[in-house]
């Protein structure tokens, strides 16, 4: 019962941070809270009994394409989209 409750709050935070990642006009913002999302998704997934595809998803999602994404925001400079 403790486990259905828990992924229903995860579900829940799911839609919101996703909206945000894709409406934020900050860039860095939007990389945070993608990050934010991924890591509730693999969350949601290690609740469902699916561990093996939540902790691909943490070490390749989370891992490497968020830390790519901001590093390269931080070269380039980009602050916010016009």
């Amino acid at each position: 019962m403790i486990y259905t409750i828990i992924f229903l709050i995860f579900a829940i935070l799911l839609i919101p941070l996703a909206m945000k990642s894709v409406t934020d006009r900050n860039i860095t913002h939007a990389a945070v809270y993608l990050m934010a999302f991924l890591f509730v998704l693999s969350a949601s997934f290690i609740f469902l009994g699916a561990s093996i595809v939540g902790a691909v998803e943490l070490l390749v999602f989370i891992g490497a394409v968020v830390t790519l994404l901001v590093f390269t925001i931080m070269l380039t400079g980009g602050k916010e989209f016009e």
